[in-house]
């Protein structure tokens, strides 16, 4: 194996030839304290980045097995290293030539602590004694001085420890297509150290704030995991902050924000096993209406619980805000394309005497929208390994991104528009069915329709950001001014059929070899020749999960669409294949830049794909 000098020899000899010259680095080097592995070259300085891993072994590393005992430990450990070698690797980057020149990444983090591919714990072999590791010489840069802390090592456990792999994306140095090899030099084998130094090892980092990361996670993992046992859906703490500071920044609103408080009549306890007593509002099993004028935080408290089924970092404000995992936000979608969905339970018949049981269509209007997402749903979520573990579907909905005609009709309405007249089904006339039927808890703010009084089970009116318990209030206001509408839909919700998708309708390779995967932001995929609208899906948090869902949608087609298989059960192996074996099944080779997403997000990138067929 080469070693660092080696590497740097061959930086400063390359340079000023041509650019693909870079390609002579692949393979592995060894540096004092780690080992760098060259996996992929960029061929242009314009293009997607090089892709470096660094291994550092357990014997420099030296991270307490406490810290990684159980896979959320070991997640949310991953997780915090990921945040801290990004941050040290962009303050230390800049630019040093063309195109990505420079560029030293891990991938963009956001508040959500997910599963990524861009940290994990290795076992490493132990080597013979290594040389003294060479110290950078660059001085500590501002604002890190927390990280130069030294922290104690608590006592550790008799497991055996192990060694840390860091993914890196490298922007190799050009000017022009001219390699520059000094900078490549300086980048690789000084930069790189002394970001690996500063962040790998554990006697360099905020013990405090590692150990806060990993214990805020699993207290949080350990409460959503309860919530069944107290026939809840969701929980939200007693001082968390839902507020955001902007629709474009997920951090808490830092400007006298107003921590929430539960109503006495909902507030709930749970012993977490790190933090200790906690308490908030719980939301149990069944229909939920979320009621208040505009502004109170109707909107607010929908969408921190949207976002609870993924853990957050300390200090969110949102880290003890928890719903059921498989928790879906529903929203009309007006445009998007819906192929052989059995949308009959919502939408009895169309004009012109078009099927509503098998409903295609390439320009969905809002209610059809709506009702083919819910349906879509609940096919991923009311079969195979889903519902085997028994875990109950909550469908989100907010009357702000609904279709109206869709979510009531009155009966004024009623009585002007006779049924014969109107196809659609009210989602007012199947939510409490959604829960007798199949368990399918909703949780729906409405501001607008005092008629969901009668369906609901619990009513919660938001005021000034704080929440009050007015169940009772609401059904006498509902005995009192009887609407005397007339339920619709008859009384059963209806069946939920399955589709099988044909391998044939996904081609990402454009109908030659090569697969043509891109992201663009949290809201879009490229596979092959289509553009797959998520801007929809508001539970996608990371573009990361988008790339992560592309290559799922390839993987999928190559190993388990037959024509046979239906979507639920395709859905099934992919992620159980994923759980066993890692989200690297889906890659040819590693990379910085997956992260875990749910098996709901999955479905809905393929029921979007416009090439989509089914049988």
């Amino acid at each position: 194996m080469s070693n660092q000098q080696v590497l740097r020899r061959k930086l400063l000899d390359l340079d000023n030839r041509n650019y693909k010259a870079y390609r002579d680095i692949s393979g592995s080097y060894e540096f004092p304290d780690f080992t760098l592995i060259v996996d992929y070259v960029q061929g242009d300085p314009f293009a997607a980045p090089s892709k470096l891993r660094v291994q550092v072994p357990s014997s420099i590393a030296a991270f307490p097995t406490e810290l990684y005992s159980n896979r959320i430990r070991e997640i949310a450990l991953r997780d915090y290293l990921s945040r801290q070698v990004d941050a040290v690797a962009r303050d230390v980057s800049g630019r040093r030539g063309t195109g990505k020149s420079g560029l030293i990444a891990v991938t963009r983090i956001g508040q959500q602590i997910l599963e990524r591919t861009s940290v994990y714990l290795i076992d490493t072999v132990e080597e013979k004694e290594r040389e003294k590791p060479i110290l950078p010489s660059k001085p500590t840069p501002a604002g890190n001085l927390a990280l130069e802390r030294a922290k104690p090592m608590p006592q550790r456990s008799q497991e055996k420890p192990k060694g840390v792999e860091v993914r890196l994306v490298v922007g190799l140095p050009a000017s022009g297509r001219r390699i520059l090899g000094r900078q490549a030099a300086e980048m690789i084998c000084d930069d790189i150290p002394y970001i690996i130094h500063r962040t790998l090892k554990y006697e360099r980092l905020d013990g405090e704030a590692c150990r806060r990361h990993v214990e805020t996670a699993e207290d949080a993992q350990w409460l959503r995991d309860r919530l069944p046992s107290k026939n809840l859906v969701a929980f939200v703490a007693n001082g968390s902050i839902l507020p955001r500071r902007s629709g474009v920044d997920d951090r808490p609103l830092a400007n006298q924000p107003v921590p929430f408080e539960s109503p006495s009549e909902l507030e709930v306890e749970f012993e977490l096993p790190n933090k200790g007593q906690i308490k908030g509002m719980g939301i149990p099993a069944g229909v939920t209406l979320i009621a208040g004028g505009g502004y109170h935080g109707k909107s607010t408290l929908l969408r921190a619980m949207e976002l609870g089924v993924y853990n957050q970092v300390p200090e969110d404000g949102r880290e003890f805000v928890v719903t059921n995992p498989a928790a879906v936000k529903i929203r009309a979608e007006d445009g998007r394309s819906v192929v052989g969905v059995d949308i009959s339970p919502f939408i009895a018949q169309l004009p012109q005497g078009r099927s509503t049981t098998e409903f295609t269509t390439e320009n969905a209007s809002g209610s059809t929208s709506q009702a083919a997402n819910i349906m879509e749903v609940l096919e991923a979520g009311l079969s195979g390994d889903v519902d085997k573990e028994g875990i109950p579907l909550v469908l989100l909905v907010d009357e702000d991104t609904a279709a109206t005609n869709f979510m009531i009709r009155d009966r004024r309405m009623q009585e002007l528009i006779s049924k014969d007249s109107e196809p659609i089904v009210p989602f007012i006339d199947k939510v409490r069915q959604l829960y007798t039927d199949y368990g399918v808890s909703t949780i729906l703010v409405m501001g607008g329709s005092g008629d969901y009084f009668d369906v609901a089970d619990l009513v919660v009116a938001m005021e000034n950001f704080q929440p009050y318990e007015v169940t009772e209030k609401a059904r006498a206001i509902a005995k009192q001014y009887a609407t005397g509408r007339t339920p619709e839909g008859g009384q059963e919700f209806g069946e939920i059929k399955q589709r099988i998708p044909l391998p044939a309708s996904l081609d990402p390779s454009r109908g030659r070899r090569d697969v043509r995967l891109k992201v663009r932001d949290v809201d879009e995929v490229v596979f092959g020749n289509e553009d797959v609208d998520l801007g929809a899906v508001g539970q996608l948090v990371s573009t990361d999960q988008l790339r992560a869902i592309a290559a799922a949608m390839v993987y999928a087609k190559q190993q388990y669409m037959d024509g046979y298989r239906t979507l639920a059960e395709i859905l099934d192996a992919v992620m159980g294949d994923i759980q066993s074996r890692g989200l690297e099944i889906l890659v040819p080779f590693p990379q910085s830049d997956l992260a875990m997403f749910r098996r709901f997000e999955l479905a809905a990138a393929i029921n979007r794909l416009r090439t989509l067929a089914i049988k």
